[in-house]
């Protein structure tokens, strides 16, 4: 199998070439960029599978180069920032990212997050295979899509694993914390208020009234679940 593909967009020399150097030890194929133009000269021409990507640009922000990115490929995304407001992180998780590092970290750090978010594009189970649908929405996990009434719903990676994750278990309660482990695969130590955001960015794409969501529920003082209507029914496994 083709080791993974890692952009590294950042204006500090110094952080680009470490990044670059340690992890090219490790497998990957990598690039890198020091402004957000020639990232996206060099992500179109590279196709990567995961960017990591600086919050602050000379010509840019990482948000903006995020978000842009994302509507190209359904790339992985782990955002860089000196800034430790977890408004920031709040935000990079709202446009995308898939993980956030606060400048300075330790390299053993960056490569287990590094893992963990391109462990998400290991090759399904037939177990996993089955398309779920639920009324109007289908959720396809070999083909990574989803479908409201017949029409595409644009997912991030992320959206979309915590999505089929929940859809996979209806009924189950989970803890904030039991989703970041399932879902993000690693101990998370950071604010678990990003599990509300990427559940937010899901209803606001799946659900008829965001107030008052009937597929995605809140279980207040415990977490979320996925509450399968009545009708629901999971499609044969695909081939």
């Amino acid at each position: 199998m083709a080791s993974a593909k890692i952009l590294v967009v950042d204006d500090d020399s110094s952080i680009r070439t470490l990044i670059y150097r340690f992890l090219s030890k490790h497998d990957y194929q990598m690039e890198s960029a020091e402004d957000g133009k020639s990232a996206l000269a060099i992500f179109e021409e590279f196709n990567p599978d995961l960017v990591i990507l600086d919050v602050n640009l000379p010509d840019s922000t990482g948000y903006a180069l995020c978000e842009e990115m994302q509507k190209r490929t359904g790339v992985f995304v782990l955002m860089l920032t000196s800034r430790s407001d977890e408004s920031d992180k709040i935000r990079g998780f709202s446009q995308g990212a898939d993980d956030y590092l606060t400048k300075p970290f330790s390299l053993s750090e960056l490569e287990v997050r590094v893992g963990a978010i391109l462990k998400r594009q290991r090759p399904v189970t037939t177990a996993e295979q089955q398309r779920l649908t639920f009324n109007r929405l289908m959720i396809d996990p070999v083909r990574r899509e989803v479908m409201l009434d017949n029409n595409l719903v644009a997912l991030t990676a992320l959206e979309f694993d915590l999505l089929h994750f929940l859809a996979s278990h209806p009924g189950r309660v989970w803890r904030r914390a039991e989703l970041i482990q399932k879902v993000w695969d690693y101990e998370y130590v950071g604010d678990q208020r990003v599990v509300d955001v990427h559940i937010g960015q899901i209803r606001k794409k799946i659900e008829l009234d965001t107030s008052e969501p009937a597929l995605i529920q809140t279980v207040r003082g415990v977490g979320y679940k996925f509450e399968e209507p009545n009708t629901s029914k999971a499609d044969e496994s695909l081939n």
